[in-house]
């Protein structure tokens, strides 16, 4: 048996015939023979791995995104390499240096959840990497491999729950003021209050950073400033979930005093007392679809690909009509 068909069983390309193969595995079995990744990558001018960069790996968010890339890929005999941001410089640096360390693993593609990075930061990424995708963010340029839901329409969806409910006295908990993803609903959210004919001057806005401790914080300075309000929009579920909490310890009931509504519909929210209203903004579709771009341009599969991913509200327990 010839050296060229070892090699197609080995790799499991080509033709070969049954006995071929069986002759060598039995051969391999018993050397102990494993292939090389090394090898394999030099010969095929591929790594087989897609890389993945998230900002953080704790919390609830980024969990459905890249559970659903690592499926993805294993379902196709790759895998993913991730990494989030970690270290002593700022954020926006904590991202490009993850990216060129994708780069320098010599990753196919990857994949980018970033509010930090500018746009001309992503372009400069893709002349390094030619396979890009980007999930919860437009960028200028690269339309085709952006991945994002209308949080535009997510935060107006929240404000309509509310309105709809009988609430007019509102309080916002916002995340990051220079996230793409937050301003976008904070605008959709005080469009349609004003559309409303309330003054959005007259609501509260407190910024946070996305974590259950900016929450309960945000939540205590809400309280702090006396400002009466039975509806509260949280810009995601974590900063949602510790309101709850904090208005409980300050002696109020959600939602018989204050009715909140969440972002994200992350899983744990289903699960609280009173079970958290939210909005659904598809997160794992979003990573789905980004990854099967990448299999797509690395690997010649032709995976249908979705764009569309709007935003839906989910009704639970911590949302009720005043007076009711």
């Amino acid at each position: 048996m010839g050296v060229a068909t070892a090699s197609r069983v080995i790799s499991g390309t080509g033709s070969f015939s049954a006995a071929a193969a069986e002759r060598v595995r039995a051969a391999a079995a018993e050397l102990g023979f494993r292939p090389s990744n090394v090898a394999r990558a030099l010969s095929l001018q591929s790594t087989g791995t897609i890389g993945v960069y998230v900002p953080d790996f704790r919390g609830p968010f980024y969990g459905p995104m890249l559970d659903a890339i690592d499926g993805e890929l294993r379902r196709h005999g790759r895998h993913m390499v991730a990494v989030n941001g970690i270290g002593d410089v700022d954020a926006r640096q904590q991202a490009l240096s993850s990216a060129e360390f994708l780069a320098d693993r010599e990753c196919d593609g990857i994949i980018i959840a970033s509010n930090e990075l500018r746009d001309a930061d992503y372009l400069a990424i893709r002349q390094r990497i030619k396979h890009v995708a980007i999930i919860n963010r437009e960028v200028k340029g690269m339309k085709t491999q952006s991945f994002t839901v209308n949080h535009r329409l997510g935060g107006a969806l929240a404000a309509r729950a509310l309105l709809e409910h009988g609430h007019k006295r509102l309080a916002v908990i916002s995340g990051l003021a220079h996230a793409q993803d937050n301003r976008q609903r904070l605008e959709g959210f005080l469009e349609t209050v004003r559309a409303a004919g309330i003054d959005s001057d007259t609501i509260p806005v407190v910024h946070a950073d996305f974590t259950a401790p900016g929450g309960w914080a945000a939540t205590e300075e809400l309280l702090g400033r006396k400002t009466k309000f039975t509806g509260l929009f949280c810009a995601n579920d974590q900063m949602a979930m510790a309101a709850i909490s904090k208005l409980g310890v300050a002696g109020k009931s959600v939602p018989e005093d204050v009715s909140v509504v969440g972002y994200d519909n992350t899983d744990m929210g289903a699960y609280l007392r009173p079970r958290l209203t939210t909005v659904d903004t598809h997160i794992g579709e979003m990573g789905l679809n980004a990854c099967r771009l990448l299999v797509n341009q690395c690997y010649g599969k032709e995976l249908s690909i979705a764009r569309d991913f709007p935003p839906t509200f989910v009704p639970r327990d911590s949302l009720r009509k005043i007076g009711r």
